[in-house]
């Protein structure tokens, strides 16, 4: 495969450089922790929903389900998809009651649903486990790098790992979402690019057909097998409902409705981009048969059709699914650290200044742990059995209480402990015995076994009242609209539209840039064809703010314009 050249970090620098401005943004306005960790509760409902789509992407996708797509063909499509249901059901049944709660962390309900014991077990398994699987991230991006660099794994990790912690302390969620909108626009046009590129290189689906037949087949391979699926897609549905990020986009936006609406484009981003992501490395399969290692197979293809300097933007593009992806976790992770256990552990009346460094800190600590476990995950067999045994052990237990909780009345806080305790062991026995029991008969007993624990614990009524009493006013005001909804202010929303404009032209120059020196061929033509659809989307967004943000009135960004949080006695340790 083809080493990067000068070009190819030039657009890298460029890329990063755009990043850097729009992290410079936000750390002049970003000023308190709720602005940190939930946008203030009113970021837009399209960058909530395309950077929710970012965060739970990642390069991810382009090693582990590429290796798929590059062996079996089209039923990595199919695997994919099951995060379709996922949103569709977050969106339809989850969505409202998170906006509703008013949270600041994922698990801070926990404590008035069931008891201060709870909060902290789903917080600290929560976070261990998301650390693990975001060390399944960084290492996909770390070999993406090393097929192209000269950089070691460990090396291109450990630099990774220091650029998005370094990007994750500037502007919060904020930052966060407006990048990864940014940046997705960027990923989606130099994938179309080669998903174009791919298609030409080899005449079309029809010598697909011809040559490898069976990768056209939605159900080919191991993972085509009806139950295998079926469990994946179980699992994948309680995963995403239970991911912290996703949790975070519904109660960051400005109500129910747009919560809603975040569920919903994040389902339909799920839909449409699978095949354009994975049908490159199909034909890496044709045109590099014999290639040593599958997870390769999206850069190996890359390289082969990408020139100079897009191939470097494409490197950017990999890189930037990958930062965005970090970016929330390490986010989200930082807001359970400083909320849920320094505030409510260590220091009750911490101020708000307080739990803003806290909450940069942790984000430091957070990224120097997942990097420390990116090392070791070639020990476990790579990035897709990494995550699917990550996942099988630890998000099922806790992602049941987290998720069911919010719509479940009658579960008890011992049911609720009970599942998470018995799930975990049973998910570690029966995978530490795989000649017994197999990755999706393991995982379907795991299932079983925790949502047996959690609805059998309802059927007997609590005698405490006051717990029934707290569960009452809770749902209650999970039942209620929202009326008094967060606005931001309007300076801060005219600037934040010119910036939407500049990134957009700014990333119009790299296109145009890099596809320059090559216009004369396709890759050329479809960057710059790249380059002039971001331009003219950038000056219409610029022409439309500058007619309309004279007339605009101006608002306030609140602390919380909103019903008050859900209130945390003290006294919330239930026996269990």
């Amino acid at each position: 495969m083809t080493s990067l050249v000068t070009l190819d970090y030039v657009a890298i620098v460029l890329y990063l450089v755009l990043m850097a401005g729009i992290g410079l943004f936000f750390k002049w306005y970003v000023k308190d922790i709720n602005a940190y960790t939930k946008g203030s509760g009113a970021l837009p409902w399209v960058a909530a929903g395309i950077s929710n789509f970012m965060a739970l992407f990642s390069t991810f996708i382009f090693v582990a389900y590429a290796g798929i797509s590059y062996e079996y063909g089209l039923v990595s499509v199919t695997v994919l998809v099951s995060t379709v249901p996922a949103c569709i059901i977050a969106a339809a049944v989850f969505a409202g009651k998170w906006r509703r709660s008013n949270v600041s962390t994922p698990v801070e309900y926990l404590e008035t649903r069931f008891n201060s014991s709870l909060r902290q077990t789903v917080g600290w398994v929560g976070i261990l486990m998301r650390i693990l699987d975001n060390t399944v991230r960084l290492y996909a991006i770390g070999i993406f790098l090393t097929a192209v660099t000269p950089l070691s794994l460990p090396m291109s990790m450990i630099i990774s790992s220091i650029i998005v912690i370094a990007f994750t302390l500037y502007g919060g969620l904020w930052a966060v979402s407006i990048m990864g909108t940014v940046q997705f626009i960027i990923l989606l046009f130099t994938s179309l690019m080669l998903f174009w590129l791919s298609l030409d290189h080899i005449g079309g689906f029809s010598v697909i057909s011809e040559k490898v037949p069976d990768h056209l087949n939605w159900f080919n391979g191991p993972k085509g097998h009806i139950f295998w699926l079926s469990v994946y897609y179980l699992m994948v549905i309680i995963k995403y409902n239970e991911n912290w990020t996703f949790i975070q986009r519904f109660y960051s936006v400005r109500d129910e409705k747009e919560a809603r609406k975040v569920g919903y484009l994040s389902a339909a981003l799920f839909l449409v981009t699978p095949l354009i992501f994975l049908v490159p490395p199909i034909v890496s399969r044709i045109a590099m048969p014999d290639l040593p290692d599958k997870e390769m197979a999206y850069v190996a293809i890359s390289s082969l059709l990408l020139p100079p300097g897009l191939m470097g933007v494409m490197i950017a593009s990999m890189f930037a699914a990958t930062m965005s992806s970090l970016n929330s976790e390490y986010n989200v992770i930082a807001s359970v650290l400083s909320k849920d256990v320094y505030q409510r552990l260590i220091n009750k009346n911490a101020t708000d200044k307080q739990l803003f460094l806290v909450a940069k800190v942790a984000s430091v600590l957070v990224g120097l742990l997942v990097m420390l476990g990116a090392l070791f995950i070639e020990d476990v067999g790579g990035a897709f059995e990494a995550n699917k045994l990550f996942t099988g052990i630890f998000a099922i237990p806790i992602g049941i209480p987290l998720v069911l909780g919010i719509v479940n009345r009658k579960a008890t806080p011992r049911g609720a402990m009970l599942t998470v305790v018995v799930g975990a062991v049973t998910g570690i026995v029966l995978n530490a015995l795989p000649q017994y029991f197999s990755w999706e008969m393991a995982t379907t007993i795991e299932i079983i076994v925790c949502l047996v624990i959690f609805y059998a614990s309802g059927w007997r009524r609590s005698g405490n009242t006051a717990y029934l009493e707290r569960v009452r006013v809770l749902f209650e005001k999970l039942d209620t609209p929202i009326v008094d909804k967060p606005s931001v202010d309007r300076k801060f929303e005219n600037a934040l539209k010119y910036l939407y404009a500049i990134s957009l032209l700014f990333s119009a120059v790299l296109f145009i840039g890099m596809g320059l020196p090559y216009r004369n061929e396709l890759s050329g033509a479809l960057s710059m064809a790249s380059g002039m659809i971001c331009l003219l989307i950038g000056l219409v967004v610029w022409w439309a703010q500058r007619r309309t943000a004279a007339s605009s009135p101006v608002t306030i960004l609140p602390d919380e314009a909103e019903s008050d949080p859900i209130e945390v006695p003290d006294d919330t340790n239930i026996k269990i």
